[in-house]
């Protein structure tokens, strides 16, 4: 109790490290969690320190560890949330006593290469998901944009009355016939001949252009196209749904279209005019066999390429799989090495570069623990010397350092919300721990809702060691740390609903009926005669 009281007492302490000893040193010291090292490297930048590469390196292989989480998140293997709170359990479960800078070399090359095999598969898969969705597309524009040839031919077929056809038919829908038979050669007439020109050329054939193009264009680009040909082209388009584009890797709903034009001008026009809108164009044979063998042939390329994405997706998963098994401990070991490197750049080097010189306070109940520390790393370096360890007595003012238990912590939180406590200086949370409750529960004096806190206060601390392990999300992990000062004030709110009498802000009569009376006359509230206003 004495140390709630007031902060730890403090001293300043100097080691001097040998070389071989300093990671194995500061990763002992790290484990005890009791040392304050001082940056003895203040004006010097974060890329002139010791130990810069070093840092960089581990930087480095983070970067790769989080691509790695984000492409087994993307397979849908692990939560991040769950491998969250995976990793803070693998961090406090961290290996001890063996070379960790063995480890760390082979770990770099292990991250390497699993990075270049995932990025090179990942680049296959893209391509060979691109080269689906053309096949895909192309697909679409043989059988819609086919169809609508094979009924221009069914329809050129029969010979009916000009007069018959309904005046009803869709300008614009594939299935819809051009023009027809009779029409054709009049018009393919009027279009060929040249007014400066005794002939005349009866066989000129139109020419079109198929492909896709987002349906929400569609209308955009029937008036460019209008316009530029002034007239002079026909557009058949057909919605097809959502199609995967194999530019932009996205799902969008798309339209198939063909357009009609005569002339290599208009040609070149309605090319760019596609380009400008983005639209993927096919070529489509205007013979039926063509088109039948073209269709074989592009369902038999989707069925192969179909097995292959499906194979390179297993031996993705497959490595994915692999990766998440030992994910947690190597990014636990990267994050614990990059802390001792941080540290290690505070110290300064010896002239001879055989030493490394670090200041630190230490709490002086401590000592003994971190001499011992000292001693357990450089046995295991094998270093030649033991470290020197000796204290620095200065004018300056030591950090304020309270031990403070799972009970203690969410008091002391909101104490340092306000304020640290300087040196040796009364700690308030001591004072908090009854009053912080107490003025909650006059605002909140409710027997029922305090019970209601209770119950919940209570389940958490009786399961704090389940719950310490599942993952919590911001709202869940602030209550459960404040779970003591939710049960204390709870059961300051149950104390308070009593003297208010109220149980879920309804009056209660557990001490008795009120001994105010209410007069209508004065319409006040009166005490009778001899009345007291306490029960007893």
């Amino acid at each position: 109790m004495g140390d709630l009281w007031r902060s730890q007492e403090m001293q300043l302490v100097q080691l001097v490290i040998p070389a071989e000893a300093a990671h194995d040193t500061v990763e002992k010291l790290g484990y005890v969690g009791k040392v304050q090292f001082k940056d003895l490297n203040r004006e010097k930048s974060a890329f002139q320190r010791t130990y810069a590469n070093q840092v960089k390196r581990c930087d480095e292989m983070q970067r790769k560890l989080r691509f790695l989480l984000e492409e087994m998140g993307k397979a849908e293997i692990v939560d991040l949330e769950t491998k969250s709170q995976a990793l803070q359990d693998a961090v406090a479960n961290s290996r001890s006593g063996f070379e960790k800078q063995h480890d760390l070399d082979e770990l770099e090359v292990t991250l390497e290469e699993l990075e270049h095999d995932l990025c090179d598969i990942s680049a296959a898969m893209t391509k060979l998901e691109r080269s689906k969705s053309e096949l895909v597309e192309f697909q679409l524009v043989l059988d819609r944009a086919g169809s609508f040839f094979d009924s221009a031919r069914r329809s050129a077929s029969i010979d009916s009355n000009p007069a018959q056809t309904t005046a009803g038919d869709g300008y614009g829908m594939m299935e819809a016939p051009l023009m027809d038979g009779n029409q054709y050669t009049s018009d393919m007439q009027q279009v060929s001949r040249d007014p400066y020109s005794t002939t005349s050329s009866i066989n000129t054939r139109l020419g079109f252009i198929a492909g896709l193009i987002p349906h929400a264009k569609i209308a955009s680009f029937e008036r460019i196209l209008f316009r530029a040909m002034r007239g002079n082209m026909f557009l058949k388009h057909q919605e097809v749904g959502l199609v995967m584009d194999p530019a932009q890797c996205e799902k969008q709903n798309k339209s198939v279209f063909v357009v009609f034009f005569s002339g290599e001008r208009s040609r070149a026009k309605i090319l760019k005019i596609c380009d400008a809108f983005s639209a993927n164009r096919y070529p489509l044979p205007e013979e039926p066999v063509k088109q039948a063998s073209m269709r074989s042939e592009v369902n038999a390329r989707l069925l192969e390429l179909s097995q292959t994405v499906e194979a390179s997706e297993d031996q993705k998963r497959t490595l994915l799989l692999r990766i998440n098994h030992d994910w947690d401990s190597w990014m636990a070991l990267v994050k614990r090495e990059k802390m001792i490197y941080h540290s290690l750049n505070k110290f300064n080097i010896d002239v001879t570069s055989k030493c490394l010189v670090a200041q630190g306070w230490i709490p002086t109940k401590n000592r003994e623990e971190i001499l011992q520390a000292l001693k357990e790393a450089c046995l295991e370096s094998n270093a030649p010397v033991n470290t020197v360890f000796h204290q620095v007595y200065t004018n300056e003012s030591p950090p304020t350092y309270f031990e403070s238990s799972k009970v203690i912590t969410a008091f002391q939180s909101v104490v340092d919300a306000y304020g640290v406590a300087r040196y040796r200086e009364m700690n308030p949370t001591v004072f908090t721990i009854v009053t912080f409750p107490f003025l909650f529960a006059i605002m909140f004096g409710d027997i029922g809702h305090g019970l209601l806190m209770l119950m919940f206060g209570l389940y958490m601390v009786l399961s704090e060691k389940k719950m310490e392990k599942k993952v919590k999300n911001d709202m869940v992990e602030m209550a459960f740390g404040g779970r003591y000062l939710i049960l204390l004030m709870s059961i300051f709110s149950i104390y308070t609903g009593f003297l208010y009498n109220e149980v879920f802000s309804i009056p209660t009569t557990f001490f008795g009926p009120s001994k105010w009376v209410w007069n209508n006359s004065t319409e006040v509230y009166t005490m009778p005669a001899g009345g007291s206003p306490y029960p007893l």
